[in-house]
């Protein structure tokens, strides 16, 4: 659980990044998340190139799709890493890396409920408690807290609704490609897929983009601005990892703490542009904390609906190669 709230401050940590590469490239939100998937993705195909096992295991995948024991959209699992990016570049510098956050983390912690009781995760369904669902709608509170000094003429109120449903998208994210890592019987593997697949969808959407309104005019000179695909590996390597043991809602409470952090930590530390930290803006971020505690509290006191032996797509071992884990 330490090592999955620790990714979720990687996350805040891409979201700057990212956000700061977008206005370094005129504002184009669509060609920063295709450079920070992309680079992330080169990353991963050469690492492939380099290991034999996560190789097996992307044949190991390939044959489960092809004998439907693996879905294939649960294979896809990278468009919602790609949404989630492409809010970044589109949303962090207009809403700041703490009100993202939080309109993040209400999405998440929706998602999460619904998707754990559906069972899209490889844990299996699990029921929503009362303390779940109170730590959900605190959370939508909290967003309502957070921009509650922002009201009036000029605040972008559309631009919420896209780190809403980014916040939905991870959370399926974090879901299906548990499956992935468990028929791969290789993180990395399931980390690859993710990256490629999302790789492929930002492209498709840049290059829609970029038909309307053109290049970018030149790219940052600052190296850190394309660090966020290695950041971004970490974090969905983490969560690829850790799903079948945390459930979706409790990994996803877990790195959400880690983004509240964060991002306090980024825009007090290090602000950047007009956006400034509030005290409507830390009220939020701290009640979106007490809805994590409780929903996480809730988490490891509830039991599954299914048992263990029921879970699907889990294997009998997992190898001990290199980058097996």
């Amino acid at each position: 659980m330490l090592l999955a709230t620790f990714s979720g401050t990687l996350i805040a940590l891409q979201s700057r990044i990212n956000g700061e590469l977008a206005a370094g490239l005129g504002k184009d939100g669509f060609a920063a998340a295709v450079i920070s998937f992309g680079s992330g993705f080169v990353v991963l195909a050469l690492g492939l190139l380099l290991f034999a096992e996560p190789r097996r295991g992307v044949r190991r995948v390939l044959t489960a799709v092809r004998q439907e024991r693996l879905k294939w959209w649960q294979v896809v699992g990278g468009f919602g890493g790609a949404t989630f990016v492409l809010a970044q570049g589109l949303t962090v510098t207009a809403l700041g890396v703490a009100l993202f956050t939080v309109a993040i983390v209400a999405g998440q912690v929706g998602g999460g409920l619904v998707f754990d009781r559906m069972g899209l995760g490889p844990a299996g369904p699990q029921r929503p408690t009362r303390r779940r669902v109170i730590g959900a709608v605190l959370v939508l509170v909290a967003v309502g807290i957070s921009m509650a000094d922002k009201v009036g003429g000029g605040f972008p109120y559309a631009m919420l609704a896209l780190p809403l449903v980014a916040g939905v998208c991870v959370s399926w994210q974090q879901a299906v490609n548990g499956h992935v890592k468990n028929t791969a019987r290789s993180a990395y593997t399931g980390t690859f897929f993710n990256f490629a697949t999302g790789a492929a969808a930002l492209l498709a959407a840049f290059l829609v983009h970029a038909a309307f309104a053109g290049l970018p005019a030149g790219l940052p000179t600052q190296p850190y601005l394309y660090v966020g695909g290695l950041v971004g590996i970490v974090f969905i390597t983490v969560a690829v990892a850790a799903v079948q043991k945390l459930g979706v809602l409790v990994l996803g409470l877990c790195t959400i703490t880690g983004q509240l952090i964060g991002s306090l930590a980024l825009d007090g530390l290090l602000p950047h542009g007009d956006t400034e930290i509030t005290p409507a803006t830390f009220a939020g971020v701290a009640l979106a904390l007490v809805a994590v505690v409780m929903a996480a509290l809730a988490g490891t006191r509830t039991g599954r609906v299914v048992a263990s032996s029921e879970t699907p797509n889990r294997p009998a071992a997992e190898p001990t190669g290199p980058l097996s884990r």
